[in-house]
């Protein structure tokens, strides 16, 4: 037990905690604010913070250098990602969009394998693919409405470049600082998503109420530059694929919240969600004698009969 209550475990329980209570509080803010300025400013303020708070560090920044790598991870990581998902909980209900965002651990493994040179056994594909399932049950009401095909493009391409950043962030992470690459991606990104709802959307339909504000102040305190710092210190610390699996949770957590704070109902399809999650979990992240000793025989075996 020991073993597993490291600090890496208590850093993960932290941010499923965050990101599963994001969702809720997004969810109570939207309605007051243009979607657009809304994800820019969490991810502006949340990048302007951190960079407060690093300004000692600001030598390490290295703009000249790395400039490229702080743009493309923007690129992906925030414009992509934020952009692409407020547009499409425009044509789909949000437990539907969500699962299709959650499609990301699957190519967050599976990229990790052909992009980082992880390990993929058939029991880590098992557990990615139990994983999803796990997700789509939990939204099993979302998936009984009409289904837009441009909502559905915009949530695969939301999952994509999510994933498709995180690696990009892992494979750069011994040239930058890693948490001036979480507040350049999010100066740089937010700033973009801010301009760009100043163009299409209106300030003026902002309604400064404590709901927004503090759908905006969580967002770009704990959301965003905490939550991200975390997030990105264990994928380059450890296996992306292993971290990723545990961000099925996050929507569990968000749905359980919601039943518990917003009275949304508690149903057999959450229950067996939760299950399948936690056994896609455990898959993932399995590391006993048996196969230990199954996957070093087979090795054995094999160089066996390469010598002979």
């Amino acid at each position: 037990m020991g073993k597993f209550f490291t600090k890496s475990t208590l850093l993960l329980f932290c941010l499923i905690c965050m990101w599963g209570v994001s969702w809720p509080i997004y969810k109570q803010a939207v309605p007051y604010t243009p979607p657009l300025l809304f994800a820019g400013l969490r991810a502006l303020i949340g990048g302007l913070l951190l960079f407060a708070v690093l300004f000692k560090t600001r030598s390490e920044i290295r703009w000249r250098e790395n400039w490229a790598k702080y743009c493309i991870s923007s690129f992906f990581n925030v414009i992509l990602f934020f952009g692409l998902q407020t547009f499409g909980l425009i044509y789909l209900p949000g437990g539907l969009f969500s699962v299709l965002v959650y499609f990301q651990p699957v190519l967050l493994g599976l990229f990790a394998w052909m992009w980082l040179g992880e390990r993929m056994t058939p029991l880590k594909i098992t557990g990615l693919v139990i994983g999803f399932i796990g997700i789509i049950i939990v939204s099993m009401d979302g998936l009984t409405v009409h289904i837009s095909a441009i909502g559905v493009i915009l949530g695969l391409l939301t999952a994509l470049g999510w994933a498709i950043g995180v690696i990009y962030v892992k494979k750069v992470n011994q040239e930058v600082n890693a948490y001036w690459m979480v507040g350049m991606q999010f100066t740089i990104g937010g700033a973009f998503l801010v301009g760009t709802g100043s163009i299409f959307e209106s300030w003026a339909a902002i309604e400064w109420n404590g709901i927004f504000i503090f759908g905006v102040l969580f967002g770009a305190t704990v959301g965003i530059p905490v939550a991200y710092s975390i997030y990105y210190s264990l994928v380059n610390a450890g296996e992306a694929s292993k971290v990723g699996s545990f961000t099925f949770l996050v929507p569990i957590i968000s749905v359980l919240i919601g039943t518990i704070f917003l009275d949304e109902p508690m149903t057999y399809m959450l229950f067996v969600g939760l299950l399948l999650v936690g056994i896609s979990i455990y898959f993932v992240n399995y590391r006993g004698k048996r196969l230990h000793n199954f996957l070093s025989y087979s090795h054995k075996v094999k160089e066996n009969k390469e010598i002979v």
